[in-house]
């Protein structure tokens, strides 16, 4: 089985490219590489009920975002504000950084 590379990172400003949430923009919360998915701020909203613990001891059903495929998500380029492919180079000092593929900025 083969890892799904996930070309975003905490914190990046993403497009949804498919389902539901077609078209709406948010911020990265967290990212699983091994499995190959995100969870986008205000995206993908599901309900969960909850047990009535010691840290929430009202319990009840709370909304929280699940997570969705990396590849339905594209980054939002910060310097060109629209969504674009990225590409990777390496800086004169050897560090690999991600680059906007419309603006040619780094985005790292």
């Amino acid at each position: 089985m083969t890892i799904p590379k996930v070309h975003v990172k905490k914190g990046d400003k993403v497009l949804i490219l498919s389902g539901k949430y077609k078209d709406k923009t948010g911020k990265v919360l967290q990212v699983f590489p091994r499995s190959g998915k995100v969870i986008v701020e205000g995206v993908n909203i599901v309900k969960k009920h909850q047990r009535p613990t010691r840290d929430n001891p009202q319990g009840g059903i709370i909304e929280m975002e699940a997570p969705i495929y990396s590849a339905k998500v594209m980054l939002v380029c910060p310097r060109c504000n629209k969504p674009a492919r990225t590409g990777r180079k390496f800086l004169a000092d050897g560090q690999k950084v991600r680059f906007c593929k419309n603006c040619g900025e780094v985005n790292d």
